[in-house]
């Protein structure tokens, strides 16, 4: 009888550790939290004498379980996504956190331009090497190469900006060898590769691998961020406004508490992002007063292609209608609207 029951609790053991931790091929995605910008961004001896406050939003993103997945089943506050919503092909854990950082730290960088820009003062912009951003598998840099390494030199020559990149692999045959160095984990390394046929390409020889130019900016004053743990560019609007905020003697703010979404651009132009619906329920339980969303040009070949696509605005307007929040919804184009919304405003 004892060694049935310990069986019995062996099987209950298995099916709920299968129920609660086993991973499923999706993930599921539910509201996050509104974060006062003030503490996250640190103006050096700016301007932090005021009544309201600007706030990012965040998005929950967990690997579903049977568990986890069930709920959201039956949750109007969730969503299942398949993982080819979240993470590229062939993306692995590591890889897609270090792009998610890589998307908050350009966030970071277009905020601090766009907002100088916005109240006249200068930035300095360098550039710092060549980033890779994904390695093409069965690539000639696959098993060489990895996502978040930085290339500093071809053949022992100093890059200066990343098309001096592109026309020194342009040039090159198949099974021509060269020596990048990278930065890796704050260490310098020489990587050998030979070019090879990239995957699924018709024939195109390289290096098997998407990068971007990776700028650095300096301001003075200087700026600080304590973002570590949040990825993703959907920050960068309210990133703008609070650093206008604190280089500005005035209150943008008006006294009330501010919040919204969007990927911020150099133009100034608020882009698009995920969840803004969900950024609703989150910023209406942080009782937010107002809101910003992303009136996103969607041109007809995207609508015809995704039958039911709205905008940001229209899914922030539809969720905020749904949950019957006071909070005020404001469709922002760039970064000007907002601004005109704030200066337009009473004080409270």
């Amino acid at each position: 009888m004892r060694k049935k029951r310990l069986g019995l609790l062996g099987v209950i053991i298995v099916l709920l550790v299968l129920l609660f931790a086993y991973p499923l091929d999706a993930y599921i995605t539910k509201p996050g939290g509104a974060y006062e910008l003030s503490p996250l961004v640190q103006v050096i001896g700016g301007d932090k004498d005021d009544q309201g406050i600007f706030s990012l939003l965040t998005i929950s993103v967990a690997k579903a379980t049977p568990f986890l997945y069930s709920v959201a089943k039956l949750s109007d506050y969730q969503n299942i996504l398949p993982v080819h919503k979240v993470r590229r092909v062939g993306e692995n854990d590591k890889e897609y956190n270090i792009r998610q950082k890589r998307l908050m730290s350009d966030s970071q960088f277009n905020a601090l331009t766009v907002a100088y820009s916005k109240v006249g003062l200068p930035v300095d912009i360098g550039f710092n090497g060549v980033f890779i951003s994904g390695i093409v598998s069965g690539g000639a840099s696959d098993g060489r190469l990895e996502v978040g390494d930085l290339i500093h030199a071809v053949d022992g020559a100093e890059l200066t900006e990343s098309g001096q990149f592109y026309h020194a692999i342009a040039d090159r045959k198949l099974g021509d060898e060269l020596t990048l160095t990278v930065e890796r984990n704050d260490q310098k390394l020489d990587v050998e590769i030979i070019l090879a046929e990239i995957p699924e390409s018709d024939g195109r020889v390289g290096l098997g691998i998407q990068f971007e130019e990776d700028r650095t900016v300096k301001t003075d004053p200087e700026v600080q961020f304590d973002t570590s743990e949040i990825g993703g560019p959907s920050a960068g609007l309210m990133f703008t406004l609070e650093i206008m905020n604190q280089l500005l003697d005035e209150d943008l703010t008006k006294g009330y508490k501010v919040t919204g979404t969007g990927e911020m651009y150099e133009d100034g132009t608020v882009g698009r992002i995920g969840g803004a619906d969900f950024k609703v329920v989150a910023a209406d339980r942080k009782g937010m007063e107002i809101f910003f969303a992303p009136a996103d040009d969607l041109p007809e070949e995207v609508r015809q292609a995704n039958p039911g696509i709205k905008t940001n605005y229209e899914e922030a307007v539809e969720m905020a209608e749904k949950i019957g929040t006071k909070m005020k919804i404001v469709p922002v184009v760039t970064v000007d609207d907002a601004i005109a919304y704030l200066e337009a405003l009473q004080e409270k």
